[in-house]
């Protein structure tokens, strides 16, 4: 998964390290001559950070590209389904087999994941470095 995945986009607003831009993010008939009369396409603005040292380089309304790697994609979505989806199933197949409650064991394979995302709540700053788009 070496490929890079890229958006374009206009820089929205800079702060100290971080430029604010927004893309547009479509489905892939959001592109379709019919779009505006189907209720399949979909299209949504999104806001990326991207954290850099050289923020003056940029300007607001300036068209930029952002990128990331493959790599990068397939943590996030780790992070963000894989861990929590295997969390909620063990948990879930543990409570019901130490209580033989189906209650319990939905009420605990949901409450797992509540710390889980305090945690990675707390490691935001950590995940936020590794996890990085960057302007080309």
């Amino acid at each position: 998964m070496n490929q890079r995945i890229t958006h374009s986009g206009v820089v929205d607003s800079m702060e100290d390290g971080c430029v604010h831009v927004r893309i547009v993010q479509t489905s892939a008939c959001a592109a379709c001559k019919v779009a505006g009369y189907c209720n399949a396409a979909e299209s949504k603005e999104k806001m990326i950070d991207v954290f850099c040292d050289s923020v003056t380089a940029y300007k607001v309304g300036q068209q930029v590209t952002v990128s990331t790697s493959g790599q990068v994609a397939a943590k996030a979505l780790l992070w963000a389904f894989g861990v929590p989806f295997v969390l909620l199933i063990v948990v879930l197949v543990l409570v019901l087999l130490l209580t033989n409650n189906e209650g319990w064991a939905a009420l605990g394979a949901l409450m797992v994941l509540a710390p889980y995302y305090i945690v990675l709540w707390l490691l935001r700053d950590k995940m936020r470095e590794q996890l990085a788009f960057r302007i080309e």
